[in-house]
């Protein structure tokens, strides 16, 4: 036997299974083994056999130091790999209100498992970026804000197991949903898609929820994204100040930004006609008030208050006003959007980048979500924070909500 060919000082077994070849998983296991300076040698493989079979996966990695294998082992589990009897998941308990061990598992988006007294326990409220909490046998993503003294927190890498979402042979908009960021040139392919999407997650009994921002009423998307809320396509709105500010200076005024959406052309003092709009929200007591007194009779705002659909303005340091009803408490607000985004099953961002990013660090990878913009490094930003289950549609969104809703809602 060569030096060469000596087996290396530390080794672990690792297994996974699922659509591991559709999904390009198995290549990202190969090649993350060999990345951070370790080797391996697969023991066991089985195919899946139909398309609705999963494969099976067990590796024996080898490295030559402790830190490398650590390393490999934190890739490998937000891959779907679990140590092969690891025994039950370590637990700590917390001495001090949001303070955790330094060994913490911090959680990915994907479906996890932890195992305790032999049998793995679904982890709830599934969310990347959190810690594991467990008591009496059930698991919980918690915020490390949210940590109290006493908590049980999961630490280490032991005991866990993570389950990527997979693309299936004959899953819904497979295609779609592979494809990336797409180009205005398939913009009417992608909203047909879109409103499939929909239509399965209504079907579902799913949520819909809009994340919009102002550039919907900029791009005259208001009206169609209204028509939606009407008809029940829309389930939650979550935005900032600014939408809700130039939607109901659109209604009030028939300007956003001070420019007439008539014509497109400059209104005459129209750079204070959003202070005006927020002025009359004031005097209303509130968007509602200012929609029960038949102060505030069309739009975004008038329609979820009228259909009873739920939203959130998250308040920014920019703002004017803000409007009443807008959280400027960011803890608040992304509780806010973390409660109405429960039981979600499709999330259409519109045209906002930092509350696009937010809802999808929020979200498990199991929920949807369809980013519009017209400039794609927003979509590519969406993706890239780890929110692999966003597709990205390159174009105006005015544009696309009009067709999404002439599509959804045929004209009588």
């Amino acid at each position: 036997m060569t030096a060469h060919s000596q087996p290396l000082p530390l080794q672990e077994r690792v297994e996974a299974q699922g659509h591991l070849i559709d999904s390009h998983i198995m290549e990202q296991i190969f090649d993350t083994v060999v990345e951070f300076g370790g080797r391996f040698e697969v023991e066991q493989f089985r195919i899946g056999r139909t398309n609705s079979d999963g494969s099976y996966l067990r590796l024996k990695i080898d490295t030559d130091d402790a830190e490398s294998m650590e390393k490999i082992l934190s890739q490998l589990l937000g891959l779907g790999c679990a140590m092969v009897e690891s025994g039950d998941a370590e637990l700590f308990t917390v001495q001090r209100d949001c303070c955790a061990p330094e060994d913490f598992y911090s959680t990915t988006n994907h479906k996890t498992y932890v195992r305790r007294g032999g049998q793995w326990v679904e982890v709830q409220n599934q969310r990347m970026d959190a810690l594991i909490v467990v008591h009496e046998e059930q698991a919980w993503c918690r915020r490390l804000r949210d940590i109290k003294a006493g908590d049980q927190v999961v630490t280490g890498m032991r005991g866990i197991r993570v389950v990527p979402e997979s693309k299936e042979r004959d899953r819904l908009a497979f295609a779609f949903m592979s494809n990336g960021i797409s180009s205005e040139r398939q913009v009417e392919t992608a909203v047909k898609q879109t409103a499939a999407l929909i239509e399965q997650a209504r079907a579902a009994g799913q949520g819909i929820i809009a994340v919009a921002g102002p550039v919907v009423v900029h791009t005259g998307g208001a009206g169609p994204l209204s028509r939606l809320i009407r008809e029940g396509y829309i389930t939650a709105l979550l935005s900032g100040n600014a939408l809700g500010v130039h939607d109901i200076e659109s209604a009030l005024l028939g300007t956003s930004l001070g420019i007439r959406q008539s014509d497109g052309r400059q209104e005459e003092h129209g750079h204070r006609n959003h202070m005006r709009a927020i002025n009359a929200i004031y005097n209303c007591g509130g968007i509602r008030g200012a929609v029960e007194s038949g102060r505030l009779r069309t739009g975004i705002m008038y329609e979820c208050v009228k259909h009873n659909v739920p939203f959130v303005l998250a308040g920014s340091l920019r703002d004017d006003g803000p409007l009443p009803e807008t959280i400027t408490d960011m803890n608040l607000a992304q509780d806010a959007y973390a409660e109405h985004l429960k039981g979600a099953g499709l999330v259409l961002c519109l045209g906002s980048m930092l509350h696009s990013i937010a809802v999808g660090n929020m979200l498990p990878s199991w929920v949807k979500i369809v980013c519009v913009d017209i400039n794609p490094a927003v979509a590519t930003k969406v993706s890239d924070r780890g929110t692999g289950q966003a597709v990205g549609v390159v174009t105006d969104v005015g544009l696309f909500l009009d067709l999404l809703s002439r599509m959804l809602i045929p004209p009588k």
